[in-house]
């Protein structure tokens, strides 16, 4: 594992070299205080054809944990002081929740950004609920509990032992309530809603339509603020739509990023 520091905070990041040309990578943004675990799912479909960069958002895993609150600004400033230790000029941002607000504000801010991919994101605040996302790690029955919010009735009846797996993963990697709160802070302050139209970056918006979390409502008005927004609705999904529908959102995901990314073979 990597590190980079953004004004002494030190962010721990995983790279997995692929075929992306040099200065390119995908790199993941993390839902409120959930571990790298979420996109276990994408990085299998996504490393290989790519350079893919993990971050652990700032107060997971071993990266530093100031006192909150955070901002989602100071998480987009996070990401550039790893790109920029990567060398990284083209990122094509995937994130969830947090880690698409995260996306946006870092489009908004910077040329570096060249694509963003963003799971059951809000263009405000007050379009999202985390209350369903987090679940003490220090208590394995919340935090299997809480999947109940996260993944649909069809897909935990269909797959009980993934259900474990992802607990397991969970009160492995997932942050405690203080860095949660710090999380939800930053969720609860952003407000792009009059704004999106100044993020020009190119954007696929994928949304599960049974999200309880961001409603799906919103990730429609996300899409359509956005001047290069694109829409893609998952029936039936809720808020870890690549978890629970990750065929159906890899071919999105990798669809989209082939059409916006460099081919080293040119």
């Amino acid at each position: 594992m990597a590190r980079a520091t953004n004004d002494g905070v030190s962010i721990r990041y995983e790279i997995d070299e692929g075929r992306s040309v040099d200065d390119e990578a995908v790199v993941f943004c993390g839902d409120v205080g959930l571990g790298p675990w979420q996109f276990g799912w994408q990085h299998a479909a996504l490393a290989g054809p790519h350079t893919v960069l993990t971050p652990e958002t700032r107060g997971i895993g071993e990266s530093d944990a100031p006192p909150g609150p955070y901002t989602v600004e100071a998480l987009a400033s996070d990401l550039d002081a790893v790109c920029a230790a990567e060398g990284i000029r083209n990122a094509h941002l995937v994130g969830y929740g947090l880690g698409g607000t995260v996306a946006l504000a870092y489009g908004m801010a910077s040329s570096r950004p060249a694509s963003l991919t963003l799971l059951g994101t809000p263009p405000a605040g007050d379009a999202y609920n985390p209350d369903g996302v987090w679940a003490d790690p220090n208590d394995p029955d919340a935090v299997e509990g809480s999947l109940n919010g996260l993944l649909s009735v069809d897909f935990r009846e269909a797959h009980p032992d993934a259900l474990s797996r992802i607990a397991e993963w969970r009160v492995a990697e997932d942050a405690g309530r203080e860095v949660y709160e710090a999380h939800r802070a930053a969720v609860e302050g952003f407000d792009l809603a009059d704004a999106l139209f100044e993020v020009t970056t190119p954007a696929l918006v994928v949304h599960g339509t049974d999200d309880t979390v961001c409603p799906v409502t919103a990730g429609e008005t996300l899409a359509e603020g956005l001047p290069r927004g694109e829409f893609h609705a998952v029936e039936g999904a809720r808020h870890l739509v690549g978890v629970e529908a990750s065929a159906a959102v890899n071919d999105l995901v990798t669809g989209w990023l082939a059409a916006q990314t460099t081919d080293p073979s040119a």
